[in-house]
């Protein structure tokens, strides 16, 4: 018996992606799709003539954005907060209630990538691809400096162990390293108190713009702490 042919992924021109949200979005156009690619909510690829071809993944992206427009009234900025946390293989803070997010939401490429991003390790992976001795590993768990579910570890886990291995080299043990872990706590507080207005706030734009301050916050915090102690270190040679 023949067998059935193996075909890939499906290729759509923009009518056929029309055709399929029509049913829930009658009032979908063409140009509305072209509108959303300018705004970088999708990104079909494109032809050496420069015809567009859409994905499954686009035609999801596109219900996705549509619904939360439709029937949350969000603002195109904040959908695609919520489209670039996914795209960085995260889950969207402070989705509306009951809005869920389809698996296929992203392209193969991506997802074959994010997949290798959101990994659960064993505590023998995490020793493998970090260098560190089981000494170590417990040393790290036992100050708080890393933890596990179920005993699976995640990619902080590995990135806090990499620089332990290399910090360990340099004659710095997990207990000196506490401080560390007090001042992230620290750190942590003083941003939790900034976006507290924003955070008391229900509506999930409110809450989609604390999680960005939030991150632009933190990212501050570092460079502060970074130049910092960059500047005592240039007094070393003075």
């Amino acid at each position: 018996m023949p067998q059935p042919e193996r075909r890939g992924p499906q290729v759509l021109n923009i009518g056929e992606v029309l055709a399929q949200l029509s049913d829930d979005f009658p009032t979908m156009t063409a140009s509305k799709i072209r509108f959303l690619e300018e705004k970088g909510l999708i990104n079909p690829k494109r032809t050496p003539a420069g015809y567009r071809q859409y994905a499954e993944s686009d035609v999801e992206r596109l219900r996705f954005v549509l619904a939360l427009q439709r029937d949350q009234y969000l603002p195109l900025k904040v959908i695609k907060d919520y489209l670039d946390a996914i795209d960085r293989g995260e889950r969207p803070e402070n989705l509306p209630p009951g809005v869920s997010v389809s698996p296929r939401i992203v392209s193969d490429e991506l997802a074959a990538e994010l997949q290798g991003r959101a990994r659960a390790l064993s505590e023998e992976q995490l020793r493998t691809e970090s260098g560190a001795s089981v000494p170590l590993l417990q040393s790290l768990l036992s100050f708080g400096l890393i933890s596990h579910v179920n005993g699976k570890f995640d990619e902080h886990a590995l990135q806090v162990a990499r620089a332990c291995v290399q910090l360990e080299s340099h004659g710095l043990e997990p207990r000196h390293l506490r401080p560390f872990q007090a001042a992230a706590e620290r750190e942590f507080g003083l941003v939790e108190r900034v976006v507290a207005p924003l955070t008391s706030r229900k509506d999930a734009a409110s809450q989609s713009r604390a999680a960005e301050a939030a991150r632009e916050i933190s990212e501050l915090c570092l460079s502060l702490h970074r130049a910092l102690v960059q500047d005592r270190i240039s007094r070393m040679d003075a």
